[in-house]
């Protein structure tokens, strides 16, 4: 999801450019779990909040991320493959 949305933010942009943005936004949202600010714990309660940042640090997300990131970059590449006229 977050290498969709770099691909369509970026769309002349390398596929290990917008792999490389997709991992650094997914790592500072799960390690930005870490801070408990009031105000930021207010926000994670609520839908939008709960939804863009989630509410418990976890290293599975982490490993998700970068498998999903992969798969994004696999799947980039193959379809912008082009063909030989």
């Amino acid at each position: 999801m977050v290498f969709c949305g770099w691909r369509t933010l970026r769309p002349g942009a390398r596929t290990r450019e917008v792999a490389l943005l997709a991992a650094a936004t997914s790592a500072v949202v799960e390690c930005a779990k870490l801070w408990q600010a009031p105000w930021l714990v207010a926000f994670r309660h609520t839908t939008p909040g709960h939804l863009l940042l989630g509410h418990v640090f976890s290293w599975r997300n982490l490993v998700a991320y970068g498998v999903g990131v992969i798969v994004g970059a696999a799947l980039d590449r193959l379809l912008l493959r082009t063909t030989p006229a």
